[in-house]
């Protein structure tokens, strides 16, 4: 595969940057990513939404006044909403020029984890995504505390429930275990006085505040400290621990390049993430810059996200439909605003069972054909209104002047990291010896030719 092929899907979710790197560099293509700048107005979805806690108490106190079939139609109205930002989310990590901050921003994501399901308010979950979208590039220590300090973070994980005398370890045990430190860094007193320093932090209006009848104030030890510690004083005493760098180091690694990172690369950027004070952006400009020099492609299985966005970039789908497009990588497990639990997607070999497997190359033949990527069901109120039977205008790129080993080249460059000599066979099979570009039904034998690489497992890596 094409170097800059790889690092467009690396540092995106398509092939679209690869002249971009190629043209400027990585390291300015890097700088350009930093700069890009963020909408931060309300979507007009979420118009409707309650954007308060007492929007929210007034809601719900008339919904009770009513029928019970008003409740349920208010549900209905907010699930309907979060599949409308889900679309807008894909649809900005579609068209951004610079996509890292929305790659990154999916990264956080899948780190502090706050799901819709148990949040159940729309604008909070928003919240929590415009969070991590402004601090994709900024110091994890802020990051966390803020995060930590959210309504959808201590409504998610049940830190409402959290009060003196009657503690709930949920958060304090997420904080150590899945935000900063990981599993063996920490005891089990260390959560149960955690516990304690967060006790009565909850819903605020805008964030997380803390409720003085239910807090502790008694002082407690916290790694070594004593103290009656509140959520911001108990976050920098996490960040002196000499294992804070690791966890963070291993999971960039593991979404951007490596599904099995090595341990002495987590050590050597984590020493070096420690070194800089946290700051993500001379993290990922080390990682990427040092990785890129490397002949490391295929050592990581692609996310939904980046198989579908990348085939419809590949297909010049125009507009695609990101409604459908949120269906379709929620059908092969990665639901945004609804991972399975708080350790959020597992990614590696998760993103290729047999059946997501079969799905993908279901999707493939529907694409390659014309059709949408999802067979909406009946029922599926949501997706009728989308209409994905619709017909799709696609067409491949590849070079009409050439022969068809020139243009099985080309297309093993763009979409494969690596083949052999069979495959190149069977690659030929399909683009005969006697391909002429100028014949009628060529354009549907370089499709055929597509739809055969992007089913093969090489297709599935980079």
């Amino acid at each position: 595969m094409d170097k800059f092929t790889l690092w467009s899907l690396r540092l995106g979710f398509s092939a679209k940057q690869a002249k971009t790197i190629e043209k400027i560099g990585l390291k300015k293509f890097l700088e350009q990513s930093y700069a890009t700048k963020f909408d931060s107005k309300i979507p007009d979805f979420l118009e409707d939404s309650p954007k308060s806690l007492k929007e929210l108490k007034e809601i719900r106190k008339t919904l009770l006044a009513e029928n019970p079939e008003a409740k349920k139609e208010q549900l209905k109205k907010e699930v309907q909403t979060s599949f409308e930002m889900k679309a807008w989310w894909i649809d900005k990590m579609d068209q951004d020029e610079f996509p890292l901050r929305e790659k990154m921003t999916c990264f956080w994501h899948n780190h502090y984890v706050s799901t819709f399901q148990k949040v159940k308010v729309n604008y909070w979950i928003f919240q929590h995504n415009q969070m991590v979208r402004e601090n994709a590039f900024g110091n994890f220590k802020t990051l966390t505390k803020q995060i930590i300090q959210s309504n959808a973070m201590v409504r998610y994980l049940d830190n409402v429930d959290n009060r003196k005398d009657k503690l709930n370890e949920n958060l304090s045990r997420e904080l150590l275990e899945l935000f900063t430190l990981g599993i063996g860094n920490y005891t089990e007193q260390d959560i149960k006085n955690g516990a304690k320093g967060l006790a009565g932090l909850g819903i605020g209006e805008e964030k997380a505040v803390y409720r003085k009848f239910f807090e502790d104030n008694e002082n407690f030890d916290y790694f070594g400290k004593k103290g009656s510690f509140k959520v911001e004083k108990m976050i920098d005493i996490i960040f002196e621990q000499p294992n804070i760098p690791y966890l963070i180091t291993r999971k960039i690694l593991k979404w951007f390049i490596y599904d099995n990172p090595k341990e002495e690369l987590v050590r050597y950027y984590g020493d070096y993430f420690k070194k800089v004070n946290f700051e993500i952006k001379p993290l990922l400009t080390k990682i990427f810059t040092e990785e890129f020099d490397k002949n490391n492609a295929g050592s990581k299985i692609k996310n939904p996200l980046e198989y579908s966005l990348q085939l419809m970039d590949e297909l010049n789908v125009a507009n695609p439909n990101t409604k459908l497009i949120a269906y379709f990588i929620k059908e092969q497990g990665m639901d945004l605003f609804n991972q399975p639990n708080v350790k959020g997607w597992d990614g590696g070999n998760s993103w290729l069972s047999s059946q997501v497997f079969l799905q993908r190359n279901n999707v493939a033949d529907l694409l390659c054909n014309g059709k949408n990527l999802s067979r909406a069901k009946k029922e599926d109120n949501l997706m009728r209104k989308e209409n994905p039977n619709q017909l799709l205008n696609v067409k491949l790129n590849w070079d009409q002047e050439g022969n068809n080993k020139q243009i099985i080249a080309e297309l093993k460059n763009r979409l494969l990291f690596q083949t052999d000599e069979n495959e190149q066979q069977d690659f030929e099979k399909i683009l005969k010896y006697d391909f002429d570009s100028k014949t009628e039904g060529s354009e549907n034998a370089v499709m055929r030719l597509f739809n055969f690489m992007v089913k093969t497992p090489e297709f599935q890596l980079i």
